[in-house]
This record gives structure tokens, sequence and C-alpha cells, in this order.
């Protein structure tokens, strides 16, 4: 999203984003977003950690793949987008499973 612009767009049959800020605050979310990482990486069973793990993964991840499949049915975005669902929903579902065998610290 920061860098690389003309391949991702030439890679994925898309036209540039108009204006970049839009592509440039997508990066910077996305940057945002591994930072975040650090929480439940640093102490994975803390309810911090969990509950970060429960917002990013099957909210975020399984709802972009459900955005992603949705686009892709109803606006025919580029076939090369259900990529991005099968991984976001793949992500999506790991982080699930775990967070539903596992237990925190707090129970």
């Amino acid at each position: 999203m920061l860098v690389g612009r003309p391949f991702l767009s030439q890679l994925f049959d898309v036209p540039l984003p108009a204006p970049p800020i839009h592509a440039d605050l997508n990066g910077v979310f996305l940057l945002s977003i591994a930072a975040g990482y650090l929480i439940p990486y640093r102490n994975p069973e803390s309810s911090a950690g969990r509950a970060y793990l429960w917002i990013m993964g099957p909210m975020l991840k399984g709802g972009g793949a459900a955005a992603f499949v949705l686009d892709y049915v109803f606006r025919h975005s580029p076939r090369s987008f259900l990529l991005f669902a099968v991984s976001d929903g793949t992500l999506a579902l790991i982080t699930l499973g775990v967070l539903l065998t596992s237990s925190g610290a707090d129970g």
C-alpha cells in the first residue's frame, strides 16, 4: 500500500488509487494492525492479547474475507481479489480455532 503501487496495480489488474492518500492511509492502518500483534506476541494468554486476537482474527479477517467475496459477487471485482478472501478467511478460522481451544490466564 505504501510502496510498489504500480506493480500491485498491474499484478491485480486494477487502476491506481485516486487520490493516492487512500492507499497511504490503508498502509498506515495495516502497519498499526501489525504493531498491535506485539501485544499477544509478548503475552498471548493475557486478556488484552486474547481480545486483540478476537478482534483482528475472527472479526477483522472474517469480515474482510466476507467483504472480498461479496464484492466479487455483487460488484464484479477482479477474480484475483478472491486470493485475499482465501487468505483472510484461513487466518480467521485458524485464529478462531486457537482461541476456542485454549484458555486465557484469567480463565
